[in-house]
């Protein structure tokens, strides 16, 4: 009770905060954050969101997300929702945060608004690209499976730890169904949200999409080849419900009233399934094998060098959005393999930010404000939850996001050289990182030496982004404008490159415009 107290709590400490009710359009989240679609983004309060204990940071896109934690964003949502639902009516909106600075600056203060403003609505622009767009679309498909993936997989996990000790044999094969039922109907799933986010109707796209793991394929030949149930897996599925909805749109435009109940269902079925058993599945079947051909090669030959580009451009690739393309890769790996061999790797990157981060607590001894930040941070930092220190400590200072990337990289590349040396380490699920990546991972060696060896990545991502921040992180300029005491302890890492600035409130994050990219978006498990 005390729990489902503090999560309503936390809820109705947001709410106002965002302007009261009839501000907020949708609601949703992921593993970490809240993501709220709002009416008046200026009725938001961003400093005081920031200052509550239970908000980790914010982060602005196309929805507003306010980052809570893996476990808290999940609890919180449902109460937030149900405040929202009772208050709809006669909540009155927030008033407008404050525009100017109370220590008598405000020209400064409306004069970072406007820099801030503009970044944002630049990046804005890149981001709605169709290619960004259909990323952002994938993305959406597959989030909202992330925590089956989770479960199934750490029963997977469980499950092979028992058979190896042989212990509890009676129960392995009902933890074996556990885990394997999911990942047996997962292109159903991929199929229904699909549809779903394609503007078709969802069950229609999971019947389509069921068709690929339907076992009577094996009667079907293609291309001279038999099928096999399963073949083109979430690719084939995508494509399937991608199409699905197509059929469907054109029969509503043609097909009489009357009949549409009748035909439209009919024909997206009948149209949408031959194509894909004599099309589709063939075709993602030669891409999912591609996928896997082309991770087993690049690791078995490159391992520490395609680990040592993968990890250092990881962050990059989130902050211009194309991460999201590799979310069905992995996927694809899991299927295949049981595991994704990618993820350790790229989790690196949230190691070379823990490493960066300590560098610029160590560096500035006599900066209140970050230390702070750093120390409220870092907890997060090590489960996998990357935000607080990206958008809190590393991209607002500039360089240590830089000096970031290259300790992931070199905890990348540590993973990477004992896959090719043989030693293949992955992640039966996808989603989390850092230490929380743990119960997920699984090899070719057995438990113990692919624990090691993801365990010594971190070692080496946290070492070298820590030495490569506290030897190249800091100019001269930079250490004098940032390692001093700040009046009240207040924030003072601006957006604008390393200004101090006068809106920072008192939670030991920056002001609403943080960061050379306030809008831009890390995934969770960064």
């Amino acid at each position: 009770m005390a729990t489902e107290d503090k999560n309503r709590a936390t809820a109705a400490a947001i709410l106002p905060l965002v302007g009261g009710p009839a501000n907020v359009g949708s609601i949703a989240h992921c593993m970490t954050r809240l993501r709220l679609g709002l009416h008046d983004r200026t009725l938001v309060d961003d400093e005081a969101l920031k200052a509550l204990p239970a908000v980790l940071g914010v982060v602005e896109d196309d929805t507003y997300q306010i980052v809570l934690g893996p476990g808290a964003v999940a609890r919180v949502t449902p109460e937030f929702e149900r405040l929202v639902e009772e208050g709809r009516a006669a909540a009155p909106p927030a008033a407008p945060a404050p525009g100017a600075a109370s220590d008598g600056a405000p020209a400064s203060a409306e004069e970072l608004a406007a820099e801030g403003a503009a970044i944002r609505a630049r990046r804005k622009a890149r981001n709605a690209t169709p290619f960004k767009l259909l990323l952002r679309r994938i993305a959406d498909i597959f989030v909202p499976l992330i925590p089956a993936l989770i479960g199934c997989g750490i029963i997977a996990g469980l499950n092979g730890l028992l058979v190896n000790l042989g212990w509890l044999p009676a129960v392995t094969p009902a933890l074996a169904a556990m885990a394997s039922g999911f990942m047996a109907l997962i292109a159903v799933f991929v199929g229904y949200n699909t549809a779903k986010e394609f503007g078709g109707t969802p069950i229609l796209g999971g019947a389509v999409a069921a068709i690929i793991v339907f076992p009577g394929v094996a009667d079907v030949d293609a291309f001279g080849q038999t099928l096999s149930p399963g073949r083109g897996g979430v690719l084939g599925a995508l494509g399937a419900a991608v199409l699905a909805v197509y059929v469907e749109k054109w029969c509503r435009r043609w097909v009489p009233e009357a009949l549409d109940v009748l035909v439209t269902p009919t024909l997206t079925v009948l149209i949408a399934g031959l194509v894909t058993l004599f099309g589709l599945m063939y075709a993602a079947g030669e891409v999912s094998s591609a996928i896997g051909t082309f991770a087993d090669w690049l690791l078995s030959n490159g391992g520490a060098g395609a680990g040592f580009v993968l990890g250092g451009l990881f962050l990059p690739l989130v902050m211009l959005g194309l991460h999201q393309a590799l979310i069905p890769i992995h996927t694809t790996l899991i299927e295949q393999q049981g595991y994704t061999v990618l993820l350790p790797i790229l989790a690196m990157a949230g190691a070379g930010q823990v490493g960066a981060a300590a560098a610029v607590y160590v560096r500035l001894p006599r900066n209140g404000s970050i230390r702070r930040t750093i120390r409220s941070a870092l907890p997060a930092g090590l489960l996998g939850v990357g935000e607080p220190l990206i958008y809190g400590v590393s991209l607002p200072l500039g360089r240590p996001f830089v000096t970031a990337c290259v300790g992931g990289a070199f905890g990348a590349g540590f993973v990477g050289l004992f896959n090719q040396l043989g030693d293949t380490v992955g992640s039966t699920a996808i989603g989390p990182s850092g230490w929380a990546l743990f119960p997920l991972l699984d090899g070719n060696r057995g438990l113990g030496a692919t624990v090691a060896i993801y365990g010594g990545g971190l070692l080496v991502g946290y070492v070298a982004g820590f030495l490569a921040t506290y030897f190249f992180g800091f100019g001269k300029d930079l250490l004098a404008e940032f390692n001093v005491s700040r009046e009240a302890d207040r924030p003072t890492v601006a957006a604008t490159g390393g200004r101090p600035s006068p809106e920072a409130g008192p939670g030991g994050d920056d002001g609403p415009n943080a960061g050379p990219d306030p809008s831009a978006k890390a995934p969770a498990g960064v």
